[in-house]
């Protein structure tokens, strides 16, 4: 329940295309008040033509304080932000920004960290293991590189768009900390399989991986929240994997989301 609205009320949005799959308008505003912030969370529809204009617009309101970014829009907001962590300068993408002092906007890109939070809490520890991606986007960008981060013996990431699968394995491999290669959407040998493409949103969707390869003790994990059990993950189940659901990692990316937006030493 939302305990608090009134003109005081410090303003956050959540900009996507679509829009209403989003989850975290409730839970972000549930949490600001919590932590005794009289703060509300909004969402918006923004298509990717109107996104600049929008961003340079609402920047003027005086009492918009952040924004969360989701599909399609995480690399073209990063270009609106005057500073950035470390992590989206390298990955060029953002799903949170907050207002600077100076009026500018600080981006950060957590889906990773959420991602591999999420895992842990799950019981399975991604050190050492061979992991298989598939999409290149905003949050498969995010999740490669912390994967990458976390240890993984060898990333194999597979996309529709080869330009941008090689893009995200030159800048992983900058980094120098494991072995980054081109996958494809067979998952033998893996033990970690992760759908982060929109796959699996609507029901004439294909699968993102095949199904032959699959053995019983690879965990399947995917970024979408709705529908909760998409049919990548209940195929997977089926065949006794373990599974690791969107919206356990947005458990995980929401946390680390209203830290970040409420955070005012940067």
């Amino acid at each position: 329940m939302i305990e608090r609205l009134d003109g005081a009320t410090r303003l956050y949005l959540i900009l996507g295309d679509p829009i209403a799959q989003v989850k975290s308008p409730l839970g972000v505003t549930q949490a600001f008040q919590q932590r005794g912030h009289n703060a509300l969370l909004s969402p918006l529809h923004i298509g990717p033509d109107d996104l600049g204009d929008f961003i340079t617009g609402t920047s003027r309101a005086r009492n918009l304080d952040g924004l969360i970014v989701t599909v399609p829009h995480k690399f073209a907001a990063h270009r609106h932000c005057a500073s950035a962590t470390a992590r989206a300068d390298l990955l060029g993408a953002v799903n949170v920004m907050r207002r600077n002092a100076d009026g500018g906007w600080y981006g950060d890109q957590v889906d990773g960290l959420a991602y591999v939070e999420a895992l842990r809490k799950k019981g399975f520890e991604p050190h050492g293991c061979r992991a298989l991606l598939a999409g290149a986007g905003g949050a498969g960008s995010a999740i490669a590189e912390a994967l990458i981060r976390a240890g993984v013996a060898s990333l194999a990431i597979h996309d529709e768009d080869p330009d941008r699968r090689d893009t995200l394995i030159a800048r992983l491999a900058s980094l120098e900390l494991g072995e980054v290669t081109a996958g494809s959407r067979d998952p033998a040998g893996f033990a970690l399989v992760i759908n982060a493409t929109p796959c699996g949103m609507a029901e004439s969707d294909p699968l993102p991986f095949d199904l032959a390869g699959l053995a019983p003790e690879t965990l399947a994990g995917d970024v979408i929240t709705a529908p909760e059990v998409t049919p990548w993950l209940a195929a997977a189940s089926e065949r006794g994997c373990p599974t690791l659901r969107g919206v356990e990692m947005f458990a995980a990316v929401r946390e680390l989301m209203v830290e970040f937006l409420l955070d005012t030493s940067h």
